[in-house]
């Protein structure tokens, strides 16, 4: 009987033990998540998926699925809305989004001192679009700065997944 009084006495203990431990599991998961992020990074296999585009002129327009970046180790293909200005008269291509395939690209990737990572990727057979330049948060949102010959600059904000 005095077994059963000690054990509901503290169940503030028994709370702050439960609490401790998820602590503990969603530790390990983000740690785990952040090798995974790391591994799909140094790898180049991996998704962006935009949640929104902010135009250099204009205010923030939440996108609906469907477009993404796909990186598949040696390839890139690329399929984002595009809003802005071209800086060359009757610039027409693939219904003015940014939409292009590329197998020849410079990729450079660094880690942040603070988390997370930089990422810059230099196509080189594509007519338009000369930079994309990532930011990569320690658990996958991103945003990601589109660089062209004859339009303004973009950013998306989205996020990072495993390839399918």
């Amino acid at each position: 009987m005095r077994e059963m009084k000690k054990q509901t006495k503290n169940p503030k203990t028994l709370f702050l033990l439960v609490l401790a431990l998820l602590g503990i599991s969603q530790i390990q998961a983000q740690e785990t998540n952040e090798t995974t992020l790391k591994n799909m990074l140094a790898t180049k296999t991996f998704v962006f998926k935009p949640q929104s585009a902010w135009p250099l002129q204009g205010t923030v327009i939440q996108l609906t699925p469907g477009f993404d970046m796909r990186l598949m180790g040696d390839s890139i293909s690329t399929y984002l809305p595009y809003f802005g200005r071209a800086y060359q008269a009757g610039y027409t291509s693939n219904g003015n989004g940014i939409s292009f395939n590329s197998s020849k690209f410079e990729y450079k990737l660094k880690e942040k001192s603070k988390g997370g990572w930089e990422l810059v990727i230099k196509p080189s057979d594509t007519k338009d679009v000369t930079q994309l330049n990532f930011s990569i948060s320690a658990n996958g949102f991103a945003t990601l700065q589109v660089l062209s010959n004859s339009r303004q600059a973009i950013s998306f904000y989205g996020i990072v997944e495993k390839s399918k």
